[in-house]
């Protein structure tokens, strides 16, 4: 399984999402080691297809259900769209749902 987090420098949440991921991954049992991938620019936004920061893929899909169909790449703090309102963060059920999908597949 690869657990990527992509950020970039100034993002008030990608610390937040590490703690939460941490946690989630210590609840779970998952040993796995994350990457931290800083966007330097709008061109690296562009060649990672990053949806702004904080972004969470684990074995490299976007924890955000809806996140295949979107193209708004670049240099952005990233806001989710979830049951409980905009967040800064994604939920713990996206990332529940895409680390059991990681820990099945392999």
């Amino acid at each position: 399984m690869t657990i990527e987090l992509l950020y970039f420098d100034g993002c008030p949440n990608h610390d937040r999402l590490l703690d939460q991921l941490s946690a989630l991954l210590e609840r779970t049992g998952i040993t796995t080691l994350g990457a931290l991938h800083k966007i330097t620019d709008v061109d690296d936004a562009q060649r990672q297809r990053f949806l702004g920061s904080p972004s969470l893929r684990i074995d490299g899909h976007d924890v955000e259900p809806a996140a295949a169909q979107r193209d708004d790449y670049g240099l952005k703090c990233r806001i989710y769209q979830t049951t409980n309102g905009l967040s800064g963060l994604p939920p713990d059920e996206w990332i529940l749902a895409a680390l059991n999908t990681g820990t099945t597949s392999n």
